[in-house]
């Protein structure tokens, strides 16, 4: 059966009914978003009341009475008490709107009920961005806003059964003259913090990375296509991709299975630096600037390439702090996407030039853990070629055993055990790149070499349309730096040894493609479904660079293009006040434009029948001349002849080889026509 054939009988549903459904189904496409954020009792009651008005609307059936909804809104209010400990605030305010417009639809009984559900409607359709505004969920509220305006026009269309095309095309038509002046005011409305910006939902956003680290929980990210943030370089070739290392946490205490983060106060002491902002961090050559949009990660930490020596810029005042480990962080939680510049220096070192006592908890390892490790560290150090050559001789040993001994760089290697160092070096020989790095870093410190595990993202790429660098959360990374004496810390990447395509040709390991993937490849073009990628990440990043990151700070580089030389916020007040008289006068003139395009004779007319209604006799709008001369003189009788002598000399003058000249005496005489009056109505004899 045909799409038309199955709509067949919905087409043959009573007027009521059908705007009913259409009406449901608008709400139904206002709440959608929002069920992954109200209670499993809230999203389950909304569905069955709107499936229960949905039934009641196709039988005819009664609506229930009021004892019942006013039963169900008492145990909704339980309910919301029950599951928020309270009915104000965000999350239990949300969850009162959307139940109380599934069960205003219960009581659809006349025009004021359906302005309540529509503005009950709009105010969904609103709270739908206190969680999101990604450019999906703007989109869909886009077209949930179409539909209630449908409906909304639909609803002042009485008479009849006009097709929804038409009252769409009309919702449309408003949408579109209002997209000006929303456009100018998005752009100069003052955003003046903390009154701009919706509140943040601190636990929705997440991130690939984290303060601690479990060996084999990075293997689990490659399957994580997200986007963790998005870099545009300043002029010039972008760097190599191998030199693009993207710092996040530093991993310090190893426990047998989890690195840990140090806290700032542990980290400046077991460095030995006063000052958190030095790193004794030395540069050379020309800064490479860029711009990065940072994805919200609830966390505090600012990626960088290694290694920035001046803070980032971060928006609204923002400060950057700088931790020992050469980490950038803010001073708040990252709950909302976040765009700043920075400045990274390739090439640079950093670290203590000679070994202090303070650096022990860099070489210190749980006992009892990876002997076999161990051994292998001591018969190293018995080599006198190694031990002649200090850290460095080590490190190049490790590296060249990884890439002659047969390690394979793997997504699956199989559940490790409490010894995970020995297991890499001996049994295994596989593993992904905190596997890679951990058994590394727990071989350095078994050579007494100080050693510690950095945890960010390596590489990207980037989009030809838009020429920014994107980073997933798959190409989330660990490395290892090791202390080395006169040179400080130096990054050493132990999985370009096992894989040397993962750093140098960004070749990334794909997880494996089960039976509904591999059916899709064999319709769809692989090319394509990039393509299209390629197309929706350009997309979404021009809505976060323009819309999402439309900031106080680009309102007022737009005020210095047009010539403000210090823009403020009154500033912005007194242009937008400007532009919005603008615009009414415009609109003004406009509709004095419109109103001189009428017909002179239909204006004539329709003062006419003005005058007649003062009188108390109310003419519909089609009948003509003639008609309301019999009716006057009917209904008005003897002072309503004088009217009645001139409408039908109106009318006579319609049909007039030259119109102009009688019609303008028909207006002067208008004016002094002896018009009947309601006092004068029923006095002379009809």
């Amino acid at each position: 059966m045909t799409l038309a054939g199955r709509l067949a009988p919905l087409s043959r549903l009573p007027r009521d009914a059908r705007d009913t459904l259409f009406l449901l189904a608008v709400i139904a496409c206002c709440i959608a978003p929002l069920a992954a954020h109200l209670p499993a009792w809230a999203s389950a009651m909304t569905a069955t009341l709107l499936a229960w008005r949905g039934w009641l609307a196709v039988g005819g059936r009664p609506l229930p009475g009021r004892w019942l909804t006013a039963l169900l809104l008492a145990l909704v209010v339980l309910l919301t008490l029950l599951s928020h400990g309270t009915i104000v605030g965000r999350d239990a305010g949300v969850t009162l709107i959307v139940m109380l417009l599934a069960l205003k639809t219960l009581e659809l009984r006349a025009r004021r009920d359906a302005m309540v559900v529509f503005f009950l409607g709009f105010f969904t359709l609103l709270a739908n961005f206190f969680y999101s505004q990604a450019l999906p969920i703007a989109a869909l509220m886009l077209v949930a806003l179409l539909g209630l305006l449908t409906a909304l026009v639909n609803a002042h269309m009485p008479v009849g059964r006009p097709p929804f095309l038409q009252a769409m095309r009309t919702a449309a038509h408003m949408m579109l003259l209002g997209a000006p002046l929303m456009a100018l005011l998005f752009v100069l409305f003052p955003r003046m913090a903390p009154l701009w910006g919706l509140p943040v939902d601190k636990t929705s956003a997440r991130t690939g990375l984290s303060a601690q680290m479990s060996i084999g929980s990075m293997a689990s990210l490659v399957q994580d296509g997200s986007v963790a943030l998005r870099v545009r370089f300043d002029g010039g070739e972008p760097p190599a991709p191998q030199e693009l290392y993207f710092r996040g946490p530093v991993l310090t205490a190893f426990n047998g299975r989890e690195w840990f983060a140090l806290s700032q106060p542990e980290a400046r002491a077991v460095a030995g630096w006063a000052a958190p902002t030095a790193a004794n961090l030395q540069v050379q050559g020309a800064p490479l600037g860029y711009e990065l949009t940072l994805e919200p990660h609830q966390q505090t930490w600012l990626l960088t390439l290694d290694a920035a020596q001046a803070p980032p810029e971060l928006p609204h005042g923002g400060r950057a702090l700088m931790s020992p480990e050469l980490q950038w962080s803010a001073t708040r939680p990252i709950h909302s996407v976040l765009r700043y510049r920075a400045e990274s220096h390739l090439r640079f070192t950093h670290g203590p030039q000679r070994r202090t006592p303070q650096m022990q908890p860099y070489v210190q390892l749980p006992p009892e853990l990876n002997p076999r490790t161990l051994a292998l560290a001591r018969q190293m150090q018995a080599n006198p070629r190694l031990a002649a050559g200090g850290a460095q001789a080590f490190v190049d040993d490790a590296l060249r055993r990884l890439r002659s001994g047969g390690y394979r760089y793997t997504l699956e290697p199989g559940l490790y055990g409490a010894h995970t160092a020995d297991e890499f070096w001996f049994d295994r020989k596989e593993g992904f790149c905190e596997h890679i790095a951990s058994a590394f870093v727990v071989l350095m410190r078994a050579l007494d070499v100080p050693a510690r595990i950095i945890t960010g993202y390596q590489g990207g790429q980037q989009n030809p349309i838009d020429g920014y660098w994107t980073v997933h959360q798959s190409d989330a990374h660990a490395w290892a730096e090791v202390w080395i004496a006169g040179r400080g810390w130096v990054r050493v990447d132990p999985t370009s040894a096992v894989a040397p395509g993962r750093v140098g040709q960004l070749q990334r390991l794909q997880a494996p493609r089960g039976m509904l993937g591999t059916a899709m490849d064999a319709v769809v073009s692989p090319t394509l479904v990039q393509h299209l990628r390629t197309v929706w990440e350009a997309a979404n990043n021009g809505w976060n660079q323009w819309v999402l990151n439309y900031t106080q700070a680009r309102q007022f580089d737009l005020l210095k293009t047009l010539g403000f030389a210090a823009p403020s916020w009154l500033d912005l007040v007194r242009l937008l006040g400007l532009l919005i008289c603008a615009a009414a006068l415009a609109g003004a003139l406009w509709a004095l434009w419109e109103r001189s395009r009428q017909d002179p004779w239909q204006r004539l007319l329709l003062k006419a029948r003005a005058r007649l209604a003062r009188a108390g006799l109310a003419l519909p709008a089609h009948l003509p001349p003639r008609a309301m001369a019999s009716q006057a003189r009917e209904r008005l009788g003897a002072p309503a002849e004088a009217a009645a002598q001139w409408l039908l000399r109106l009318e006579q003058t319609r049909y007039a080889p030259q119109p102009d000249a009688t019609l303008g005496q028909l207006r002067r005489e208008f004016a002094r026509l002896p018009w009947p009056t309601a006092q004068s109505r029923g006095t002379g004899t009809p």
